[in-house]
């Protein structure tokens, strides 16, 4: 008797959801409210208006703009009709978008009205057959001359194959040009998997998003979840610490994902001591782990973390710490994801024993298809036996928690040795008078390269390199000690909060 498949394709699972319960809220952003049944009319109508434009299944569909509902309508309306959705970051300038434009092949491109005078420069250099505006407050398309277009709600879509490409996001390029991450309805489906098995969430829960959503954490740590739950989304145009902590107490947010910056930034708020949290249930934080003063701030407010590690070719989740491992495990990044492994490799790629340094690898049904248009990238990254291999140095103590030590690209090696920012990094932070901190590697005439602190500290204080190197010596060997101090007014980040170190050495060098 034939057993009939699971559909996987995520849009037919949100217009599911919204079959099942119609009137339940789907998402609230800038105080209007969108059921599930009226998102899935939308949704059902910006795919039509997608189809008579000609998209047809495997096309590209982009979107380049800010928080809103448009950006996810136009998600599920490509993938409803089997093309891919490619989340453009509107941080980059006209010559970045061009580039992944045209490298993706994009056959529409869907446009925030603020990011026009971003594409219009470029616009003739583009491959896009196709352009609509997005309505930044309201619900639905514009042509770009501002006519409002309405269509029919389209009423078959497309089943498509677990393996098949729901989304292709492109990395941040800090090491060379971007590269498209292609992640199938699989990969979204089996990652939510995990999260659903390590820190729950249910139907009656309020998720708040504030991460960019063209990023893969803001997109796919609780978003997508969130539709597929039944669950209630509070999405925010743009992070801002005060709008998040007046939105949790007016909405009883239960869930958020978040960088630990955007913590940091929220308990520096002067309304975080009076607002009401009380309905947190966990905050899950990823980018970097979770300072110990963090934690323990959060803590006497009566709310946990669940701490996550991942890249956008593992959809993200690779490893997730919940918050009964928080303290004992401090500094790890958690136990494998439920339906994924990891393991640690040398430079032959030979597994390596309990406690010792490598590469981190993953797999699992949650790693990426490949690099679009990159089979060489895509061999290189994804091995024979389908291992990924990140980049991230770390390794697996003896009950099977990872601990990062670092980049491959980011260590130092200093007179013959190797130092990992990180280790320096979290001595560093627990110094009272500094914010922020990256530890680089300068060249240097002497060692190679120096261990080069860079600071941004607390308002009013400062150091000196002997105050750092001295604070520092009772826990690190001296050949790990900073040897030269920059002080800067603030780190400068990517979107999901990590330190931008290349940014960094760029600066530091042409200085020397």
């Amino acid at each position: 008797m034939h057993k009939p498949e699971i559909e996987p394709n995520i849009a037919i699972g949100m217009l599911r959801r919204a079959q099942l319960n119609p009137e339940r809220t789907a998402m609230i952003f800038e105080d209007t409210t969108f059921t599930y049944g009226g998102f899935a009319q939308l949704v059902r109508r910006q795919a039509t208006l997608l189809q008579e434009s000609g998209v047809c299944m495997g096309d590209r569909v982009a979107f380049v703009g800010f928080n809103q509902p448009a950006f996810l309508e136009t998600l599920f309306a490509a993938n409803a009709l089997g093309a891919i959705f490619v989340p453009l970051n509107f941080r980059l300038t006209a010559e970045e978008l061009k580039f992944i434009i045209n490298d993706a092949g994009v056959h529409t491109l869907v446009c925030d009205a603020p990011m026009q005078e971003v594409i219009d420069p470029v616009k003739s250099e583009l491959c896009c057959r196709e352009y609509f505006g997005a309505e930044s407050n309201i619900d639905g398309w514009r042509s770009l001359t501002n006519e409002r277009i309405e269509a029919a709600p389209l009423q078959n879509p497309v089943g498509v194959d677990q393996h098949d490409t729901s989304v292709i996001m492109y990395t941040s390029g800090t090491t060379g040009l971007p590269k498209g991450v292609m992640l199938s309805h699989g990969n979204i489906m089996w990652n939510n998997i995990n999260a659903q098995l390590s820190y729950g969430g249910g139907r009656d829960d309020v998720v708040l998003t504030a991460a960019p959503l063209f990023h893969i954490a803001g997109l796919n740590v609780m978003t997508l979840q969130s539709f597929m739950m039944g669950s209630k989304l509070v999405l925010i145009r743009n992070f801002d610490p005060g709008l998040v902590l007046q939105d949790i107490a007016k909405y009883k947010v239960t869930s958020m994902f978040g960088a630990p910056a955007m913590f940091l930034f929220m308990s520096q708020h002067p309304d975080f001591d009076i607002t009401d949290l009380s309905s947190i249930k966990m905050l899950v934080c990823g980018a970097a782990p979770v300072p110990e003063s963090l934690l323990s701030l959060y803590s006497k407010r009566e709310i946990n973390f669940c701490q996550g590690y991942g890249l956008t070719e593992t959809s993200p989740f690779a490893s997730l710490l919940t918050p009964e491992w928080a303290i004992s495990k401090l500094g790890s990044a958690g136990q494998a994801a439920f339906y994924s492994d990891l393991k640690i490799v040398n430079d032959d790629n030979q597994e390596l024993a309990v406690m010792e340094h490598g590469e981190i690898c993953i797999s699992g049904a949650n790693v990426m298809k490949g690099y679009w248009n990159r089979p060489e990238a895509t061999a290189k990254a994804i091995d024979d036996k389908g291992w990924f291999h990140s980049g991230d140095i770390g390794y697996l103590d003896e009950d099977g928690f990872l601990f990062i030590c670092d980049r491959l690209k980011d260590m130092v090696i200093t007179g013959g040795e190797n130092v990992y920012p990180a280790e320096v990094e979290s001595v560093l932070y627990k110094h009272e008078l500094i914010a922020e901190v990256a530890v680089i590697g300068l060249p240097d005439d002497k060692w190679g390269e120096a261990v080069t602190a860079v600071i941004a500290l607390v308002e009013g204080a400062d150091v000196n390199l002997e105050d750092l190197r001295g604070f520092a010596e009772v826990h690190l060997a001296r050949y790990k000690l900073p040897i030269k101090l920059h002080k800067v007014p603030a780190l400068p980040r990517n979107p999901a909060g990590k330190v931008l170190k290349f940014v960094l050495k760029e600066e530091l060098s042409r200085k020397l």
